[in-house]
């Protein structure tokens, strides 16, 4: 049997979490919940045993019960968020008022799935227990949506774990995994969402090392070496932004940046803007390199290349992302396309170009992961009135 791809990469690039398009008036049929938990108990598990269990709750007091734990458990904090960010903008309006929709409508989604597996996870940070029943859940999940149901993972009614057991009578040694409301979709029609290229977020054989292409066998310099330096900040974005905006931060951290000064100081910077950045390095010497914005979007992101725009030898960035509570921070690099410092040096040496690019990427990201701590050093030991 030859397998639909398109189909297959469709369902599970578009398997949402799915709240305030749950149809809370149709009737789901136990069929399909059973046809789709089928389909879930094909996923892998530890020792190839089967150990899921689920539990399907279509009772309205129970229903109703769990719908009170929920609440009392997260869906209150959830509906004071939806009230206190409505109409701010906040990049997670959408998310709390989709979450206290959930909250509010809980007993009224036509079936409440309980994931269970059999055995208690021991709190040594090993693994063996979860990875066997999440995998499960997921593919239930994805299941549902390629018959037009939706379902959303929520976990955090499970804090009051000890009365759902109770509730449901779930016997001790049980582990409860997730609680899946499953209802219809208001229309079927969802999108992917926003995330990083598979290129920008997977290292080869060393943590943060990504490339634009290949990597050849060994690495070459026209692969588009790179690396990335990521940190979390406990501060919202418009905080983080000034910091990572002002191109002589780093010089005071980076054991090779020494400064650098706008070609027209009195200019509000922009795409296209010109920076001269001074460096300096015990194999190189000194250098001036003339850099070009090519990223600026206030409090999302600061882009530069060097030597030529149309032809860089190097391509830096700043991303600001808003997480829970803080602002994610990452700084990028990527080598080339164009001739870079390196350049010389593979030149001379051919045989050792991929010791040279990998040398080369590694002593960026020691730099970057300098300037990265101290950015984050920078904002959070001097809170303000912007704090999260």
């Amino acid at each position: 049997m030859d397998i639909d791809v398109a189909s297959v990469d469709h369902a599970l690039t578009t398997t949402r979490a799915v709240r305030l398009r749950l149809d809370l008036e149709r009737p789901v049929d136990d069929q399909l919940i059973y046809d789709c938990i089928d389909i879930a108990e094909q996923a892998p598990t530890g020792g190839n045993q089967g150990s899921r269990r689920w539990i399907i709750v279509r009772d309205p007091k129970r229903k109703a019960r769990l719908a009170e734990l929920y609440m009392e458990s997260a869906g209150q904090f959830m509906i004071e968020g939806r009230d206190k960010t409505a109409g701010t903008g906040h990049p997670n309006e959408r998310t709390m008022k989709s979450a206290a929709y959930l909250a509010e409508h809980f007993a009224e989604v036509p079936a409440i799935v309980i994931p269970t597996i059999i055995g208690q996870h021991d709190g040594s940070g090993q693994p063996g227990l979860f990875d066997s029943v999440i995998q499960s859940v997921w593919s239930f999940c994805v299941a549902l949506r390629a018959r037009g149901l939706g379902t959303s993972w929520t976990t955090a009614g499970l804090q009051r774990h000890e009365d759902i057991a109770e509730l449901l009578g779930i016997p001790a040694g049980m582990t409860q995994i997730a609680m899946v409301p499953v209802a219809w979709t208001i229309g079927t029609e969802f999108q992917q969402a926003p995330r990083y290229p598979a290129r920008e977020i997977s290292f080869v054989d060393r943590y943060g090392h990504t490339y634009e292409r290949g990597p050849s066998n060994p690495p070459c310099f026209a692969d588009g070496a790179g690396t990335v330096v990521e940190v979390d900040i406990k501060a919202p974005a418009k905080a983080v932004w000034p910091i990572v905006s002002d191109i002589n931060f780093g010089a005071d951290h980076s054991e090779e940046f020494v400064g650098a000064r706008w070609a027209e100081p009195d200019v509000e910077p922009q795409v296209g803007s010109k920076f001269i950045g001074s460096n300096v390095h015990e194999m190189i010497g000194e250098w001036d390199v003339d850099c070009f914005v090519s990223h600026y979007e206030e409090n999302t992101s600061f882009g530069w290349v060097t030597s030529d725009p149309d032809n860089p030898g190097a391509r830096w960035r700043f991303d600001l992302e808003s997480i829970a509570g803080a602002t994610r921070l990452r700084y990028s690099l990527v080598i080339g396309p164009g001739p870079s410092g390196i350049t010389a040096a593979i030149n001379s040496m051919p045989d050792k170009e991929a010791a040279v690019v990998i040398q080369r990427v590694g002593q960026h990201r020691a730099n970057m992961a300098l300037v990265v701590d101290a950015i984050k050093a920078a904002v959070e030991e001097h809170p303000g009135s912007d704090r999260v």
